[in-house]
């Protein structure tokens, strides 16, 4: 499949400008949820990507060793600009998780300078996105922009959660990145829930409940 055919069709239509935007962490019982956006150079539509970035692809087909040296290779390559959007827990908390991943997708895309002309978005149409859009199911696996979007979010986000595992190793963070496993839901019930933990969420809620003798 040509990982570059929704970039070369916004192109034909005067889109040069385009921004991939994909999000990771919209499932996990803790932790934020990070969004990023990724604009990839137009030359590379022709030329093909560089040797540092052949391995570029969905980031949940790649091992976490590829993804981490695909980041690397992201932030060396300066033709690339990325932004990077962060909403923690208790915003997830307030304005529930679907607001919270267009908000850090919004977020990402601010911080693109000059701004994206288009965002082609990994999923559903977001309602909310302040860029001109076009939405694509299973994008990371069908553009090369939203797949080194993948890349940027997915690891920020590992990166976080291996943070937090510091500061709350008793939840061991850094094995499921706060996703709801038989594991992490064991030291949930045992030690209850800690500061960045999605409240809202039914299985914390529980806890919470439980614990309060409700």
């Amino acid at each position: 499949m040509d990982l570059f055919q929704f970039e070369r069709e916004h192109h034909a239509r005067g889109l040069i400008r385009l921004a991939g935007v994909d999000e990771a962490g919209r499932g996990p019982l803790a932790g934020p949820v990070v969004a990023a956006a990724a604009v990839l150079p137009k030359e590379w539509t022709e030329t093909g990507l560089p040797e540092s970035l052949q391995r570029l692809n969905d980031s949940k087909k790649l091992t976490e060793k590829v993804r981490e040296e695909l980041f690397a290779a992201i932030h060396a390559e300066t033709k690339i600009h990325f932004g990077i959007g962060i909403i923690d827990a208790p915003v997830i908390d307030e304005i529930n998780i679907l607001q919270a991943t267009h908000r850090a997708m919004n977020a990402a895309l601010a911080q693109l300078s000059p701004p994206a002309a288009h965002a082609l978005v990994d999923g559903l149409r977001v309602p909310t996105l302040t860029t001109p859009q076009t939405a694509i199911v299973k994008g990371d696996a069908k553009s090369f922009s939203i797949a080194a979007a993948s890349i940027l979010a997915k690891v920020t986000r590992d990166r976080l959660m291996r943070e937090h595992d510091a500061h709350w190793p008793e939840y061991a963070f850094a094995k499921h990145k706060g996703y709801g496993t038989p594991a992490h839901l064991a030291a949930l019930r045992a030690h209850g829930p800690c500061a960045i933990h999605r409240q809202s969420f039914a299985p914390v809620f529980a806890v919470q409940q439980k614990k309060a003798g409700l």
